[in-house]
């Protein structure tokens, strides 16, 4: 079953009662629009306006449900999942009230926001382990290693068709897994605005693409979309696909997607799993965040009471039901003690 998304189509909302929307059964949506959570209430207790990380967007949905109860504050609570960096965007041009984000603000993003007279509060909500996977098909491929990842899908790599077109380069970084397959190469993942992108390029990159002096960027011959579902269907539709996605969307489709494991400093393989996303043992685990309008939430009290919520115990539950791992005690109190610091 595909996890719930919805993205932006101009001037289209989606209302979607509790009842409809609140399984946890992973069902996929075909629209492309919003969702907005609302409870069948004559009393309406405001509305947010939540955009951002595509990653991060089943949590801020999940939430939005229980916002959307009486219990909740009857809050109309229209979520999107663009992209952290489009979310970063609007943003920082002040057209959401909150955005989610699968890594933390940029530079250059920041400040977009100073620039623009935004002031925001970070605030750490889940733990995410970006998940390489392929088909259950492909019996070939258990761990890969950093070098051997780079050679598939770094700069070097462009027009490999084959994953033993890679194993030149995985032997020239030393990596053990330079024996690939001689088998069909179909690569998917998410395109440039996705947080989830640059995470995975951070991870799997950023020290061979200093050594040999490339960019840091994946090869531009693979199929990319916004949509993560869209990169499930992608991996699922070859014996030999490789792709990357986060760990809920993997988890929604484990009978069908199988996670590669990746090699930890030791050389050990490692799965993702959420015992090892917590504990940090999985080398690409991250963090995710929600970015607040600080401005916002002072002049909409339907803001502060959602993310009130967000950083509850019940919050909490809704990391956990959207497939998430939620962050141990310490660091949800330094979430807690920023949003009470705000002013």
């Amino acid at each position: 079953m595909k996890l719930k998304q919805w993205s932006l189509l101009a001037a289209l909302t989606v209302t979607l009662p509790l009842a409809a929307c609140g399984g946890d059964d992973g069902a996929s949506s075909t629209s492309d629009a919003p969702v907005t959570s609302e409870a069948p209430s004559t009393s309406d207790g405001g509305s947010v306006f939540v955009t951002g990380s595509s990653t991060v967007e089943p949590i801020s949905i999940k939430v939005g449900e229980l916002a959307g109860t009486e219990e909740g504050g009857n809050l109309k609570v229209t979520v999107e999942g663009p992209g952290t960096g489009d979310g970063f965007k609007k943003f920082c041009a002040g057209d959401g009230d909150i955005t989610g984000a699968s890594r933390a603000i940029k530079e250059e993003e920041a400040t977009l926001c100073a620039d623009a007279g935004i002031e925001y509060i970070e605030l750490a909500v889940a733990i995410d382990g970006l998940t390489v996977a392929t088909s259950p098909a492909n019996t070939a491929v258990e761990c890969l290693d950093k070098g051997a990842l780079y050679a598939l899908i770094g700069p070097e790599s462009e027009g490999f068709s084959s994953w033993a077109d890679a194993n030149a380069i995985a032997g020239e970084l030393g990596s053990a897994y330079a024996t690939l397959p001689d088998a069909p190469l179909s690569i998917y993942g998410p395109g440039e605005e996705s947080g989830t992108y640059d995470s995975f390029v951070e991870f799997a990159f950023k020290s061979i693409s200093e050594d040999r002096g490339t960019d840091m960027v994946t090869r531009a011959d693979y199929t990319a979309s916004p949509n993560d579902n869209v990169i499930v269907d992608g991996i699922e539709s070859a014996d030999t696909s490789l792709g990357w996605v986060g760990y809920a969307y993997y988890k929604a489709e484990e009978a069908r997607m199988k996670a590669i494991a990746i090699a930890d400093k030791e050389g050990a393989c490692v799965l993702p799993t959420d015992e090892t996303i917590a504990d940090g043992s999985y080398p690409f685990s991250r963090t995710l965040y929600i970015y607040v309008n600080k401005a916002k939430a002072v002049e909409n009290p339907a803001i502060a009471a959602y993310v009130d919520l967000y950083l509850s115990a019940q919050g909490g539950e809704q990391v956990s039901a959207a497939g998430y791992v939620q962050l141990d005690s310490a660091k949800q109190q330094l979430s807690a003690d920023a949003w009470t610091a705000r002013g």
